[in-house]
């Protein structure tokens, strides 16, 4: 919600990326890390205070951006794709198709078979690398997305919890690649905020992100 945020006294920085076949990762951080930085030199924003969001596409490159750099004090990927060994071998839940074309020569612009160039999914599977990460990091993966597979959110937040790493998962039951239900945008929209004006700007943070909000608690109590 880019008005949102603008009226917030935010600034909203959203680049235009060109990606080279099998470093999407690499072309991400070309792109929004040297954006960012030009934003810096003129003046415009506080390098201590600069967070990353994206959702789907974009959940994927804020996980990966994270491994790469220390520039962001706050991340939130929604929908991210985490692990592409994984991924590639599932299928897309609302047509049936298999992922792997994505993966070789649509979206993630690999260019190879996992079986040729593993190291270019090693390369850019934010999985890989997350002991590299010092980023809070908010995630959001919905159990009826038929888009992204949601354990590819549950793999990125149990690994960062084995490592000791800043870490909360959303999962908004019967909700699909993007919310849907009022409610849970509205939802959304105001942790987004809570989370962003807390490492952003100093407010305190609310019970969601100091204490949890327990499975068995769900649907009972928000922590907002």
């Amino acid at each position: 919600n880019i008005p949102f945020f603008v009226s917030r006294g935010y600034i909203v920085f959203v680049p235009d990326i060109w990606y080279k076949t099998g470093k999407p990762g690499q072309s991400a951080y070309d792109y929004i890390v040297s954006g960012t930085r030009a934003l810096i030199k003129k003046g415009f924003i506080d390098s201590t205070k600069i967070g990353l969001q994206g959702q789907s596409w974009g959940g994927y490159q804020a996980a990966q951006l994270i491994t790469m750099t220390n520039l962001y004090a706050a991340a939130w990927a929604g929908a991210p794709v985490a692990n592409m060994f994984s991924a590639y071998g599932g299928i897309r839940w609302e047509s049936g198709v298999n992922r792997q074309f994505q993966y070789e020569h649509t979206q993630s612009r690999i260019g190879a078979t996992i079986w040729d160039r593993p190291d270019l999914y090693i390369e850019n599977s934010p999985l890989f690398h997350l002991k590299k990460v010092h980023t809070p990091l908010v995630i959001m993966s919905n159990d009826k997305d038929g888009a992204v597979p949601w354990y590819q959110g549950i793999e990125l937040f149990t690994a960062m919890r084995r490592l000791d790493k800043k870490v909360w998962l959303l999962n908004y039951n019967d909700e699909a690649h993007n919310l849907v239900e009022r409610r849970n945008r509205k939802d959304i929209q105001i942790r987004e905020q809570q989370y962003f004006d807390w490492l952003l700007k100093g407010d305190k943070p609310p019970v969601w992100i100091t204490q949890g909000v327990p499975a068995m608690l769900k649907g009972r109590t928000w922590g907002l």
